[in-house]
Order: C-alpha cells, then structure tokens, then sequence
C-alpha cells in the first residue's frame, strides 16, 4: 500500500485503532524491542500519553496486536468449519492453503509468532503465553479434525502438520526451501491419504 492511501485509510480510524495499526506496522517490519512507544505514537499521529490511554503498557500493546493476529487465524479456521461442517479433510486443506497463501508476506516480513517468540524470551511475558496458548488450541482443533477424518493416530497426523505449516514459515522466512506452499500442500495431503482408522 503506497503511503497517501495508507494516511488517508489510517486517519479515518479512531484513535485505539490507529495505535494498532501503526504498532503492527513497526514491530512487523523493525521488531518489537527495537520500537519505541515515542515511534508508535508519532507513526499513529498521535501522542504518547493518548497511547497509554489505550495501553498502560508497550508490553501490553503488544499481547493486543498479537491477539488480533491470532483472532485471524481463529476466524480462518471458522470460516472453514463454516464452508465444510462435514468434512474435516477440506478443513485441514483449507487451513494448509491458508498458511501456504500466506507464505509470499512471511518471506518479506517473517511470521510475527515467531519474530515476537525470539524478542520475548521470559516465559511469564503475557504475550508470549498468548502465543502459546494459541498454539495449543490450534493442536487441539487439528487433532479433533484428524480424528473426526478417521486417521488412525490423529495426535501423531495433527503434531506432522503442525510441523509442516510451522516450518514452511521458517522455511519460507529463511529463504531455504524454494516452492515452499506447493511442498506444504502435498505434505498435509500425503499425511490426510493415510489408510483411515478400521
């Protein structure tokens, strides 16, 4: 998006929102420790003591800016459940695509679970704990979705594809893999044509 649209979209949203907008767009491209709260306010054309209204913290701007990234992976999940309640092979495929799609921005900007993983080592920082818990719940709907299309281990095919989308962002991140989003496609698939439960 060229900078005048960007102003112009930006400065019709409340101020909250422009707080997270501009967040986003600074700890996406320069990471979190390296951006300032004096940054975030002047990107958001407003005032630091307007962003603390909103955020008593920089730490807790950013456990916000990583919920809503982790709202849009829940939502794709539920669009999915939502287009194919009855077969949870084109739900597992749908979220495959869906990370797969994702990988051309990954490889400019990383993934911004594992970008704020690597700046937030306590293990009690808020945010991180966010990412954690999203990460289990999304284990848990893939092995729902394993066992309801009847593979026979589905902890262990639910654990094999998170393994595939997480490292076809790493992948995709570090430049290692090339046609990363085809390789992750065929992969979930071969692990979905296993022979079903008896």
């Amino acid at each position: 998006m060229d900078r005048v649209s960007r102003r112009s979209r930006v400065a019709k949203l409340p101020p909250r929102e422009r707080i997270l907008d501009a967040a986003e767009e600074l700890f996406s491209r320069e990471g979190i420790k390296s951006v300032g709260v004096q940054a975030i306010a002047d990107r958001a054309e407003t005032t630091k003591m307007a962003l603390y209204r909103h955020f008593a913290t920089k730490d807790a701007l950013v456990e916000e800016w990583l919920r809503i990234v982790a709202a849009d992976y829940t939502a794709a999940f539920e669009r999915l459940a939502d287009a194919h309640p009855q077969d949870p092979r084109a739900q597992i495929l749908g979220m495959a695509r869906f990370i797969a799609d994702g990988l051309p921005q990954i490889s400019h900007r990383g993934c911004p679970f594992i970008n704020s993983l690597a700046e937030l080592p306590e293990r009690t920082h808020p945010a991180r704990r966010l990412i954690e818990a999203h990460k289990a719940a999304q284990l848990r709907r893939l092995t729902d979705l394993c066992t309801r299309a009847g593979l026979p281990d589905p902890d262990e095919a639910a654990a094999e594809i998170t393994f595939v989308l997480e490292g076809a962002q790493v992948s995709t991140q570090n430049g290692s893999v090339p046609h990363a989003g085809e390789r992750l496609m065929r992969i979930v698939e071969a692990i979905l044509d296993r022979s079903p439960a008896p």
